[in-house]
């Protein structure tokens, strides 16, 4: 998640949106050029000297990549020199890291939604799995804090998903009888999986957030704020880039591509404030 711009996954659309005649933006891809570009600590080269084993993973966090022509627009032809396969599985442990990304989303937005009173305890009771760890700890809410039952109601749910993969995966293993590296990336299957009931519990989870948290109007509307901090931002930065970005780089890549890494860069709280820096200055320049 390095690549991650401000405002996560809005701020991804707007700036994809802001470069969409430019080769466009991923986050994923834009970890990738941090580590292989714009991270210099060498005399020789740029980027951060990882083993193609750690980049394979990087590149198929979310499973085989069956279209390339991004990472080709953004990182450049061939920049893994075909050592990297891009239509193989990942690794085991790429997988093991993708799954639990997963897990960690899932399980932390759950309970960010329950903090914020966007929805309750009560209304997670429709989803299996979740419904019986509830039941478990019912009588807790009475006598106890609730953000600690709180607590201790994700910390089940993500030991009930951890114990599901390692069931599944020792099953998946002992099936495929991988016996190197190259049979786990030829594999059929991705063999580090939840069971069938798990996968469905996730994609209800996934559902419910979607629902209940995401397609809420308060987070529909920072939504929006932070998609128009990078837009105005990106617009703004490019009509005037060496005023923000070194020479260096300007002359390295593109305008836009620089301009482009160096909001991908910037926290939520530090694009707000150049955004209301940037306001400020060009409300003063029109009086």
């Amino acid at each position: 998640d390095l690549g991650h711009p401000p405002f996560g996954h809005a701020g991804e659309e707007s700036l994809n949106e802001c470069m969409n005649d430019f080769g466009g933006f991923d986050h994923n891809i834009q970890t990738l050029r941090i580590l292989t570009l714009l991270e210099n600590k060498y005399y020789n080269f740029p980027g951060l000297n990882l083993s193609i084993e750690t980049l394979d993973g990087l590149v198929k966090h979310n499973g085989p990549v069956l279209e390339t022509s991004k990472y080709n627009l953004i990182l450049g032809n061939n920049i893994f020199k075909k050592k990297i396969i891009f239509d193989n599985n990942p690794s085991i442990e790429s997988q093991i890291s993708s799954i639990s990304d997963d897990i960690a989303y899932n399980s932390h937005d759950l309970e960010d939604g329950l903090k914020a009173g966007l929805f309750r305890i009560e209304d997670l009771d429709k989803i299996p799995v979740i419904s019986h760890i509830i039941y478990k700890h019912k009588k807790k809410l009475k006598i106890k804090d609730k953000e600690l039952v709180l607590r201790q109601i994700i910390r089940d749910i993500i030991n009930e998903m951890v114990k599901d993969i390692i069931i599944n995966t020792k099953k998946n293993l002992k099936n495929a009888k991988p016996k190197n590296i190259k049979d786990v990336y030829k594999s059929k299957i991705q063999l580090v999986n939840f069971s069938e009931k798990m996968s469905n519990f996730d994609l209800s989870i996934k559902s419910f957030l979607k629902e209940e948290m995401y397609s809420h109007k308060s987070v529909l509307k920072k939504t929006k704020q932070g998609q128009n901090i990078v837009k105005v931002l990106f617009s703004k930065i490019k009509k005037n880039p060496n005023k923000f970005i070194k020479k260096s780089f300007l002359k390295k890549f593109s305008k836009e591509r620089s301009v482009c890494d160096f909001i991908a860069g910037m926290t939520d709280r530090f694009a707000t404030n150049l955004f209301y820096s940037i306001k400020k200055w060009i409300n003063f320049k029109f009086i």
